[in-house]
């Protein structure tokens, strides 16, 4: 990939990351309640990883 990334491939990409990360620690507790240990990636709407799915960017 190119070092210098135009901006809106810049955006698309910003975008993607963000969206993979795990959702916030206090979702679980939030959903299922106090006693029930959950991983918060479950509550990610999407799940990717740069080896499997490709970012149509």
């Amino acid at each position: 990939m190119a070092r210098v990334k135009h901006p809106g491939k810049k955006k698309r990409l910003a975008k993607a990351s963000r969206q993979t990360r795990w959702a916030p620690f206090w979702t679980v507790p939030k959903i299922y309640g106090k006693s029930r240990r959950v991983h918060p990636g479950r509550h990610t709407r999407v799940k990717r990883s740069w080896r499997r799915n490709k970012v149509k960017a």
